[in-house]
């Protein structure tokens, strides 16, 4: 079964659109598909950090 996904409208700088299009071309992903992925991956470092910090 498919994640369930929302669309989202966002405004980014040119500088980032143009190389998050060059890093989801070299990964093979759309842009779409990549910004999602590196927001997740920053998401599980700040729950790591968090976890580590309540400790």
């Amino acid at each position: 079964m498919k994640t369930l996904k929302r669309k989202l409208s966002i405004t980014l700088d040119y500088t980032v659109i143009d190389e998050i299009k060059e890093l989801a071309e070299k990964d093979d992903r759309s842009v779409s598909q990549y910004v999602n992925l590196i927001l997740r991956r920053h998401l599980k470092q700040l729950e790591k950090k968090r976890e580590a910090e309540s400790k």
